[in-house]
Order: C-alpha cells, then structure tokens, then sequence
C-alpha cells in the first residue's frame, strides 16, 4: 500500500518520526484497510508498534469502538505511545461525544500526563467536543492553565484559542486581552486568529493589537 513519493513527504512534516518507520501509506486507504477488519484484537495489544501506520491504524481502529468505557480504556492503553501529532489529531473516536459529562473527567486527568500528546490529545477534545452546547467559560480557563515547553503542546493550545476566538469570541477574547497566555501561544493564537475565514475583519484588526 505504500508510496515511496508519500512517504518522502508525509516523513518531511513530522520531524518527531524517524522516516524508516513510515511506509508512506495515504489515509483513506489506510482507513478503508481498518474498515474491513475483523480481528485485530491482538494487534491492538500488541504494543508499542514498530511503524508509523500501524500506530495510525491502531488510532482507526480505536474509532470503530461504539461503548464508551472500552474506548478510554483502549485509549489509556494507546496513548502513552503516540510519538507525532498527525496520530494523535487524526484520533477522534465519536462516541466519546455522547457522554461529555463522563468524558470531561478523562480529559482532566489526561491533561495531567507527562505524555506531550497525551496533552495535546486531551486539548483536541475540548476543541473538538466542548466549543459549542456543550461550552463553558471554565473550559479555556483549563487550557490557559497548561504550562509546557513542549512545541506540540503549546501549537494545539494556540489552535483550540484560535479556534474559541471563531466560535466563542465574547468568552475567550478575555484571555487574550488579558495576556494569560504565555507570549508564544498568545502570540500565535492571533496568528492563527487572522488567517481564519471564521473571524471577521473587524475582531483580527483588534486582536493584532493585542500582539505581545
């Protein structure tokens, strides 16, 4: 299934990876392959994994679980070895979305972990789960709270804010104009602010005053 052209440019995107890992294979195969299996009981146990695409057909894999509780306790098993952002953002198991009660306290002790994507898994929920009914202010109050080094880290915190600032703007623009974030992360919220199609031309003006 592999592309020896995609794996050269799929491997030039992920820095953390090391290119003799990945086989080069494109996602909707990769997707469609995960699809049409039916036993792969085993293979989920079996970690860590040796390549990239294993680790991201595990994470397709996890998706097809439709009872809650199995799917954190297949994502407790995983996570800890997700080593690159493209595995960790393309994870979003939907029936996590039917109990955000009961998930909001799994994303509280992932965020916890010492594991960078681990973090940054546990930030994309909130992104992805939390900004619309489902929204309270003290939801970027967690996500300002996160303080890291980490690249990874801190790029998905600057994208759930960015993200906040297009569905959420009178409750996030607060944490901005009060600078509670630390200077690359707010400065790159505003980056990605403006460059979004979501957020009129009015709000990036004044969020460009706000630069750091």
């Amino acid at each position: 299934m592999g592309e020896e052209a995609y794996r050269d440019f799929s491997a030039r995107l992920m820095p953390t990876v090391d290119k003799s890992t990945v086989i080069g294979i494109r996602t909707p195969i990769l997707r469609k392959y995960a699809k049409s299996l039916t036993d792969y009981e085993g293979f989920l146990a079996d970690l860590p994994h040796t390549y990239f695409e294993e680790n991201n057909l595990h994470a397709f894999l996890i998706e097809r679980e439709k009872d809650f509780d199995a799917c954190i306790e297949k994502l407790d098993a995983f996570l800890p070895f997700v080593d690159n952002w493209a595995t960790c953002d393309s994870m979003a198991p939907k029936v996590l979305g039917k109990e955000p009660e009961k998930l909001l306290g799994h994303i509280q002790r992932w965020m916890q972990a010492a594991d960078i994507y681990t973090v940054r898994f546990s930030i994309g929920l909130l992104m992805r789960f939390y900004l619309d009914e489902n929204f309270d202010v003290q939801y970027p109050r967690m996500v300002a709270e996160i303080f890291s080094d980490q690249y990874y880290i801190n790029m998905m915190r600057a994208w759930y804010f960015a993200t906040a600032l297009a569905k959420r703007y009178d409750a996030t623009v607060p944490f901005i104009e009060k600078k509670e974030l630390d200077t690359w992360t707010h400065n790159k919220t505003i980056q990605k602010a403006v460059e979004s199609f979501r957020i009129s031309d009015e709000q990036k003006q004044y969020l460009k005053t706000l630069k750091k």
